[in-house]
This record gives C-alpha cells, sequence and structure tokens, in this order.
C-alpha cells in the first residue's frame, strides 16, 4: 500500500517513506504507543534493498 499519488523516490526506503507520509498506517496504534514495525527498522535498519538516485552524469 502507498501514497496515493506518491511513490516512493528513489534513494529512499518504501517501509520509511510509507511510514512517515501515510497516516493511515499508524491510525489503529493508541496515543503514544510505538509502531513495531517502525521501532524494529529503527533498531535493525531498513530491509529493502533501497535503489539508488538515477546518476544526472550520463
Amino acid at each position: 500500500m502507498t501514497v496515493p499519488g506518491m511513490e516512493t523516490p528513489p534513494g529512499e526506503c518504501p517501509q520509511c517513506w510509507q511510514h512517515a507520509y501515510d497516516r493511515r498506517v499508524h491510525r489503529k496504534l493508541k496515543p503514544r504507543e510505538d509502531c513495531p514495525q517502525c521501532v524494529d527498522h529503527m533498531v535493525n535498519g531498513c530491509p529493502y534493498l533501497v535503489p539508488k538516485r538515477k546518476s544526472s552524469w550520463w
């Protein structure tokens, strides 16, 4: 699930991007409750191979 009209830009982790910009992801959490996926992501790093930005050299 992605934010309608917004694609993950090159060089960004899809999960980080979605959790930062899609409010529906955290809607089910109680006030001051941490998102388990976000906590795991902060502790263990990005589980995705993040695509590199396009080079404008060529």
